[in-house]
């Protein structure tokens, strides 16, 4: 909401300095003319830099406490072979066709420093990618792989600003990728949850259970 506000306030000033410059044009004051139109373009896309980066902002997740982020299930196709239903907490579901044993699922995460969360900016996280990947390290050279991103790229993504202008940024406190992964079985179903420190999965059925304890 702050960024939105922004964008919009940089958008009104940017028609307050549109209006000004017509003005000087109908008065024939054209250097005056100019340098607010100038102004105008500048305030415009400072505001459209600035509604594309709350727009990026919204597909990451705040984090106040361990919470859930998704359930996925697998039914076996074939040896190394499962398809995963992976479904969020607003309950929409994605099937991926996987290939490995096991199954691995990134996140990008950002946390504040304790002023900006003062000011409301709680820690953010996005689930990045899931990919399929194998026990053995022969056949993790070998075998087809499979990997699928879980968020569409943006024109403006925050990670990437926090990462190329960290310096200028003094808020942030610390960005860092995340990753889990367990066995993939026959009607095995885990729950993932994303805490401070990262992402953790948990078997949710007594499939999934087996899988990890005959896990090596």
């Amino acid at each position: 909401m702050t960024l939105t506000a922004l964008a919009a306030l940089l958008g009104l000033v940017g028609c307050l300095f549109l209006i000004a410059a017509v003005t000087h044009f109908r008065h024939r004051h054209i250097a005056g003319g100019v340098l607010r139109g100038v102004s105008s373009l500048v305030m415009f896309l400072l505001g459209a830099c600035v509604f594309l980066l709350s727009a990026n902002l919204r597909s990451y997740e705040r984090l106040t406490a361990e919470q859930a982020a998704g359930e996925i299930q697998f039914a076996r196709v074939s040896a190394h072979q499962f398809n995963g239903v992976l479904t969020y907490p607003s309950g929409k579901a994605e099937y991926f066709p996987l290939k490995g044993d096991e199954w691995q699922i990134d996140a990008r995460i950002l946390k504040w420093r304790p002023v900006a969360n003062l000011m409301g900016f709680d820690t953010l996280y996005r689930l990045e990618r899931i990919s399929g990947r194998y026990s053995q390290i022969e056949d993790e050279r070998k075998l087809e792989h499979t990997v699928y991103p879980l968020n569409l790229e943006s024109w403006i993504d925050l990670w990437d600003v926090v990462h190329r202008y960290h310096s200028w940024l003094p808020w942030f406190d610390a960005m860092y990728g995340s990753a889990t992964y367990l066995p993939m079985a026959d009607g095995a179903l885990y729950e993932i949850r994303v805490s401070q420190s990262g992402l953790v999965a948990r078997p949710l059925n007594q499939a999934a259970r087996d899988a990890v304890g005959g896990w090596h």
